[in-house]
């Protein structure tokens, strides 16, 4: 019998040219979605008669309820090998099968340097006036060189965002609630004594933080007040660290100088939201890990998953151990 998978979130409709698929022909029927669904009635719909389905990262959270929704479901495969939105003892319960692929960290590094650089030389605005006949030169950029990077988090991105300002000759001040002043040195970085002491110092503040009950929330008011207000917030992980309702405020009310954001509460980010319209706001669509290698890597490892467990021999298994 042939079985059926649906890949979610194919944006670009890359999934099904960036890996090969032919181990599975005959086998499996492979469809991608180009859209996001949010709607739960029209996603049941989509996939209720798939036993296989490949996630793209934590876009579409597959809980308890979802799963009990989705009867045949045999194999669930998310692009990473890590994703808080599958309840994996709620999968484990109904005989679902999940598995990951592998990631690189080295694609929301560059990212992140993209947003920060875009914001201190003002791109954008420089771009759009070139672009529409506007003013020759109408805005001053911000020296990186003996200014100060303050990394909240300093895992493998942060740790690889430090090495790169230590090469622009910045300071780097790094602050999570574990990290030693040693892990911190071995990244080219300095501890700060605390969380608004790094606010209070840094002229660019870069998020790298895993989100969890201990993050969430993590920069409010008071810690964006803490700022500098020449300074610039980049956050390339996840958008419930900052506090949505405050970060506004700042941007609006000119607590600091801008924002470089690739992640956000709701993806796709509403039409109307302020966050598109903001004139200190550089945004991207949440890019961070889209790239050729990285998707490369994801759709290959996601056929090798689907592979292996037709065979009986699951590999890259996610357990809720």
């Amino acid at each position: 019998m042939t079985l059926n998978c649906a890949v979610l979130d194919d944006y670009q409709g890359v999934a099904l040219t960036l890996a090969d698929w032919s181990a599975l022909v005959g086998k499996v029927e492979v469809r991608t979605l180009r859209e996001h669904i949010t709607d739960r009635d029209r996603l049941v719909a989509e996939l209720a008669g798939c036993e296989i389905i490949v996630a793209m990262r934590e876009r579409t959270p597959f809980d308890a309820g979802l799963l009990r929704r989705l009867p045949r479901l045999r194999l669930l495969v998310t692009t990473g090998m890590r994703n808080a939105s599958i309840d994996l003892a709620a999968a484990a319960a109904q005989g679902v099968t999940v598995c990951g692929t592998a990631s690189s960290s080295t694609p929301p590094v560059e990212l992140t340097w993209a947003l920060l650089l875009g914001l201190a030389r003002h791109v954008t605005a420089e771009n759009r006036a070139l672009r529409g006949g506007g003013p020759w030169q109408s805005t001053v950029g911000q020296d990186l060189e003996g200014r100060t990077l303050g990394l909240l988090g300093l895992g493998k991105i942060g740790s690889r965002v430090a090495r790169v300002a230590t090469a622009f000759g910045m300071e780097v001040l790094a602050w999570s609630q574990n990290l030693t002043a040693e892990r911190a040195a071995d990244a080219g970085a300095r501890l700060a004594s605390g969380k608004e002491d790094l606010l209070r110092r840094s002229d660019f503040v870069s998020v790298h933080l895993v989100l969890s009950d201990r993050t969430r929330g993590l920069l409010g008011e008071p810690e964006l007040r803490a700022m500098r207000p020449h300074a610039f917030l980049v956050n390339t992980s996840r958008a419930p660290i900052v506090d949505r309702s405050a970060l506004l405020r700042a941007l609006r009310e000119g607590w600091i100088a801008g924002a470089g954001l690739d992640v956000f509460e709701t993806e796709p980010l509403p039409a109307d939201d302020p966050l598109r319209s903001l004139a200190n706001v550089l945004a991207t669509p949440h890019l961070g890990y889209v790239t050729e290698r990285n998707y490369r890597t994801f759709y290959t490892q996601a056929v090798e998953d689907i592979t292996a467990f037709l065979a009986g021999t699951p590999v890259r298994l996610l357990t809720g151990g």
